[in-house]
């Protein structure tokens, strides 16, 4: 077979037809880039290494799985596994706090440390966009408030005027958004840290 003109989803499509030498066309034909990818952030062999396998464990259980819906993205899908296996390696080894409860919510924090290096400049990203994908979850009424406030750095005097809501209002449904999306991050175990 040439595996040059096979497509990735026919690799895919064989291997879970129960050819398992279709994973290894698979792995043959990026592991140079994934690899080469997961070493730039690491900057170390070994944990490169063990991280490039990591991410083709993933692979495997999630295709055996039938949870592989990524159709024609194959290679974007794995270097998104091999991105957050490289998140969680910085996460483990700098021993990073879970978000804890106490105190003010203030996830947003971290979204403006422009000082950042290329490893904390990495997780700050996968934060924005877990972030991101949470408020996502939010009642349309509190995602309308929180967004105007955090990413349009609108005053709740002016989201008041935009909504057509008292500023009561505004404050009342910014805190459930908050409260709501403190209970999400708890619910799914989630680390945020700045």
């Amino acid at each position: 077979m040439n595996n040059t003109k096979v497509t990735d989803a026919s690799l895919v499509r064989n291997y879970l037809d129960g050819k398992e030498s279709a994973l290894g066309a698979l792995i043959n034909r990026h592991q140079h880039r994934i690899y080469s990818f997961i070493y730039s952030k690491v900057f170390d062999r070994d944990i490169a290494e063990d991280i490039f396998q990591d991410t083709f464990i993933k692979v495997i259980r999630t295709l055996k799985r039938g949870k592989y819906n990524e159709e024609g993205k194959f290679l974007p899908w794995v270097m998104r596994i091999a991105h957050n296996l490289v998140i969680d390696h910085f996460r483990r080894n700098k021993r990073m706090p879970k978000f804890d409860n106490s105190g003010d919510f203030n996830i947003f924090s971290v979204l403006s440390d422009n000082s950042l290096d290329a490893e904390r400049q990495l997780i700050k990203d996968q934060i924005e966009t877990d972030v991101r994908e949470l408020i996502k979850e939010l009642p349309e009424d509190q995602l309308e408030v929180l967004t105007m406030r955090i990413y349009r750095d609108m005053s709740f005097k002016e989201i008041s005027e935009r909504t057509g809501v008292s500023i009561n209002t505004a404050l009342g449904r910014m805190r459930y958004a908050l409260i709501n999306l403190r209970k999400i991050i708890e619910k799914r175990n989630l680390i945020l840290t700045n």
